[in-house]
C-alpha cells in the first residue's frame, strides 16, 4: 500500500509540472492554439519596452493567448530608466490601462530586473522598483520579479530583501527544468518559475525562451 501511495504521489507531482514560454514576436490565436496543444500552459509576452513605450504587439499577444484558451497569460515590463521615460509608477499604470483598453488582462505582471542602463546607485534603484510594485499593488494587480543572483547583486545589492514576499521568476540558462542550481538571493529561498533555456525556435515556430514550473 505504501508503494502504491508513493507512486500515486509521484505521478501527481510529475503531472503537475508545467511548461511555458516568453517571447516578443506577434503570435496569432491559431498559433496559440497550437502552442497549447503542444503542452505549454502559460505564456509571458512583453508588454512594455526598455525604451519607454507600450508593447502593443505583446498586449495583443495576451489577448490572443486568452482567446486561444490559455488562461495563464502573464506579461512583463522591461523598465525604462532614461530621463525621457515615464515614472516608475506610470510605466505600470500605462501598461495596465492599455491592457484594459484592449479588453484583456495579465494574471501576473512581472518586472524584468536585469542589467541594462541601471544607475550605480542601489538606493535609487530600490526605490524605482518599489514604486513599480506599489503602483501594481494599488491597482490590485498581482506582481512578481524577474531576475537572478548577479543581476540582483549589481542593481540593488544582495543585502536587499525588501521584495522577497513577491514571486520570483528566476533566469538561469542551465538547461535543466528544475530548481536544483538555484542560489538564494534577495531573501528568496525558492523561485516560482525557472527560465531554463534562452532564445530558440520553439513550439509552432515561435522564437521563445523556455520556462518551467514544478
Amino acid at each position: 500500500m505504501k508503494l502504491l501511495v508513493s507512486l500515486i504521489l509521484l505521478t501527481a507531482s510529475v503531472s503537475a509540472a508545467r511548461n511555458g514560454i516568453d517571447f516578443i514576436q506577434p503570435v496569432s490565436v491559431a498559433t496559440f492554439q497550437c502552442i497549447k496543444k503542444a503542452g505549454y500552459s502559460f505564456v509571458i509576452p512583453r508588454v512594455f519596452t526598455s525604451v519607454g513605450t507600450l508593447d502593443h504587439t505583446g498586449i495583443n499577444n495576451v489577448k490572443n493567448a486568452r482567446a486561444a484558451g490559455i488562461t495563464d497569460a502573464d506579461g512583463y515590463i522591461f523598465p525604462c530608466l532614461a530621463t525621457h521615460c515615464p515614472s516608475a509608477a506610470n510605466q505600470v499604470k500605462e501598461t495596465l490601462d492599455a491592457l484594459k483598453s484592449a479588453g484583456t488582462h495579465v494574471s501576473t505582471l512581472w518586472l524584468d530586473i536585469e542589467r541594462l542602463a541601471w544607475p550605480a546607485n542601489h538606493a535609487s534603484n530600490r526605490a524605482f522598483i518599489e514604486a513599480m510594485v506599489k503602483e501594481a499593488e494599488a491597482l490590485k494587480q498581482q506582481v512578481g520579479i524577474y531576475s537572478n543572483y548577479y543581476n540582483w547583486q549589481d542593481i540593488v545589492g544582495l543585502d536587499y530583501h525588501g521584495l522577497s514576499h513577491l514571486m520570483l521568476w528566476w533566469a538561469e540558462y542551465d538547461g535543466e527544468k528544475d530548481f536544483g542550481k538555484f542560489r538564494a538571493f534577495g531573501g528568496w529561498t525558492r523561485p516560482t518559475i525557472h527560465q531554463w533555456h534562452g532564445t530558440e525556435t520553439g513550439p509552432c515556430g515561435v522564437s521563445v525562451d523556455m520556462n518551467y514550473v514544478p
